[in-house]
């Protein structure tokens, strides 16, 4: 005899035969229309294609219409404004805040993580123990950013001079005479301390590209310029970074893009306070928690106007390689 749970599940089996048994007719009217009579190759491209076209038009191209919109609005969604939001993101002070930072973190962390993910790859490429040795600076990647956030805000942490300090930091400047700081609360420092923790997450995954680039570099150019008197800073500069160029700017343009969206670092470790806000955060703050629709709406579409160029200069950069 059946139980209670078994019946009442019965209904969900059922909903879930049928929804497969229509994919699977979808799946087969479509192949069957591919094979029926000669079909040109963008009808077929365009049939196959639909249902991901339409997935991307309720999931993200109505929610980008929806978003334009409510840039236009008072924060209820409801009145219209024009360009007020807009102009508020480059006349008011806190905005202009958020800008420099968002600006700050675009230039420093992609150039950073670069070198120094450049550094290293070039010193490890050709090493026996590469492996190892990108494995362990490609660690910090398995932490969420909201975990290094934590990690590093400890590694900030402050106390009075006459407690004792846990913070990594602090230690260090106790132990050599100094006093105790509040880092994360001091601007500009704090940016930039946040930006550290940034591109401690972020040089592994250069390393890790570059280094494979490296190891496509002919050693013949290399020991060629070695047998000329060459330093490795020369080999490096004048060989190895002109034939590498089209590796560097795909991680440079993916680590910009990377940046102008970064939220977990900040909100972790700040929350946006002591003017270390950036654009995403701002977005979320100000549509979340001051009830600022529009405003919130418009960082959002500012944010999308600063990504785009990366994104087009990446595709195009592709499509050449390619």
């Amino acid at each position: 005899m059946m139980s209670f749970d078994a019946v009442a599940q019965q209904p969900k089996a059922l909903f879930l035969l049928q929804g497969l048994a229509a994919f699977a007719a979808v799946v087969a009217l479509v192949l069957l229309a591919l094979h029926r009579g000669p079909v040109r190759r963008r009808a077929a491209a365009l049939i196959l294609l639909a249902p991901a076209l339409l997935l991307l038009a309720i999931g993200l191209l109505l929610p980008a219409l929806r978003t334009l919109a409510l840039s236009f609005t008072d924060s209820g969604g409801d009145a219209w404004v024009g360009l007020d939001n807009y102009v508020w993101t480059v006349t008011d002070p806190g905005a202009l805040i958020v800008l420099r930072n968002t600006l700050t973190w675009v230039v420093l962390v992609p150039l950073t993580s670069t070198a120094v993910g450049l550094a290293y790859a070039a010193a490890v490429a050709r090493s026996r123990f590469r492996t190892f040795a990108l494995a362990l600076v490609l660690t910090p990647m398995a932490i969420s950013l909201v975990g290094a956030g934590v990690v590093w805000k400890f590694v900030y942490a402050y106390r009075p001079a006459e407690a004792g300090q846990i913070g990594l930091l602090n230690r260090l400047v106790v132990a050599f005479g100094g006093e105790p700081r509040q880092w994360l609360v001091e601007s500009p420092w704090n940016v930039l301390l946040l930006v550290v923790v940034t591109v401690w997450t972020q040089t592994g995954f250069a390393a890790v590209l570059l280094a494979a680039a490296i190891r496509a570099v002919p050693t013949e150019l290399t020991e060629a310029a070695r047998l000329d008197g060459a330093s490795p800073g020369q080999i490096l500069r004048r060989i190895t970074v002109p034939s590498i160029r089209p590796t560097l700017l795909v991680v440079l343009l993916a680590q910009a893009i990377g940046t102008l969206k970064a939220f977990d670092v900040v909100r972790t470790m700040t929350g946006g306070q002591f003017d270390t806000d950036v654009i995403a955060h701002a977005m979320y703050d100000q549509a979340f928690r001051y009830g600022e629709t529009g405003r919130g709406a418009a960082l959002a579409v500012l944010l999308f106007l600063l990504v785009t160029p990366f994104v087009a200069h990446q595709v195009r950069a592709r499509r050449r390689t390619g």
